[in-house]
């Protein structure tokens, strides 16, 4: 029986075989006490890759990106931030719960906006308005389709924040694909924010976890949140130590998933009824747009599935498929072979004609 072909997340990853074993002999202690030294080994080392005082190894990059909104807002305060971000769509409405403030979406250019459309949006010194107190960034931006912002444009962004003395945070969820396509560090990236989330279960392979880096200041708040949300643990060496091999093995190695996700765009620009940006595919997302199938997306996810690919519909006309390490590139041919076999015998047209 063929393998099936999971491209609907770079989550869909499972720790390989040498990252099992390095998990099996960590040195484990008191992860709650500052006593395992798997996790404080991790935590020094993303520390210093991201040019921050300190980091906090947490189970999720969701928790991470909401500790730092809770430690850098107050209730009723607003944040600045991308209306395709993860924060405004994919965490459960936690800016509201758990921290009590209120988002300023900016209609961004795939994903990404400017300095002067922060300045747009500061909420003017009334007792009417909300405050502004928070700018966000997400590197690379997932629903902008995996577009990496430029260096520049994140200097921009921070120093329009600093005008208005504003805090700055980056999620970082898949900030080491940006560093691999556009090859300026980590810590460059995040030079002028405040706070970044890097998350190890995207295109790092790992089974679970994520950080949350800043200054001292930032992670002293930024502990006691981590054991309000439930983030704190014991022996979670065992699981740090992943994210240790995965610097190690699985970085340098994201330049085969972009290559890949570009191997998938340009097979599947080439179905009657599919629209994909192939130019724009800067990383290992791939989004692409179904109108001209006589199909839904979901309907078209579906297909695929039962032909053996896994793609994720991202809305009712818009399908997002991701490479990544567990996906080789034969694999990818061989999706885009089904794709090609599968969809190209749909008629094109408008759904519903």
């Amino acid at each position: 029986m063929a393998t099936f072909i999971d491209l609907s997340s770079d989550t869909a990853t499972r720790p390989s075989e040498g990252m099992r074993q390095f998990m099996l002999r960590a040195p484990l202690g008191d992860e709650q006490k500052l006593e395992d030294p798997t996790v404080n080994a991790l935590q020094e080392r993303v520390a210093a890759l991201l040019g921050k005082e300190q980091a906090w190894y947490l189970p999720s990059a969701t928790m991470a990106n909401e500790i730092a909104v809770k430690v850098h807002t107050k209730p009723g305060d607003e944040i600045v931030i991308d209306r395709t971000a993860h924060i405004v769509n994919a965490e459960a409405g936690g800016p509201a719960f758990l921290s009590g403030v209120m988002v300023y979406p900016i209609n961004g250019e795939r994903g990404i906006f400017t300095g002067r459309d922060v300045d747009e949006a500061i909420r003017k010194d009334d007792p009417h308005c909300q405050p502004t107190r928070l700018v966000s960034v997400e590197q690379t931006s997932n629903g902008g389709g995996g577009t990496v912002w430029p260096l520049a444009r994140l200097r921009e962004v921070s120093e329009a924040a600093r005008r208005h003395n504003l805090r700055t945070h980056i999620d970082g969820a898949r900030l080491m694909n940006a560093v691999v396509a556009s090859g300026v560090p980590a810590h460059e990236q995040a030079k002028g924010y405040d706070s970044v989330t890097f998350c190890l279960t995207k295109g790092l392979g790992c089974p679970v976890g994520a950080l949350v880096a800043g200054d001292r200041e930032f992670a002293k708040e930024a502990r006691r949140y981590k054991h309000l949300f439930g983030g704190a643990m014991r022996q979670a060496g065992i699981i740090a130590a992943a994210g240790l091999y995965a610097l190690d093995h699985n970085v340098d190695r994201l330049v085969e998933d972009h290559a890949n996700a570009k191997i998938l765009a340009r097979g599947l620009a080439e179905i009657p009824g599919i629209r994909v940006d192939v130019d724009h595919v800067e990383t290992n997302l791939v989004f692409f747009d179904v109108t001209g199938l006589r199909m839904t997306a979901p309907e078209v996810a579906k297909r695929l599935a039962d032909a053996g690919v896994r793609m994720g519909a991202a809305s009712k006309t818009r399908i997002r498929a991701v490479a990544h390490l567990d996906v080789s590139r034969a694999d990818v041919e061989r999706a885009v072979s089904i794709a090609q076999a599968t969809l190209g015998k749909v008629k094109a047209g408008a759904p519903g004609d």
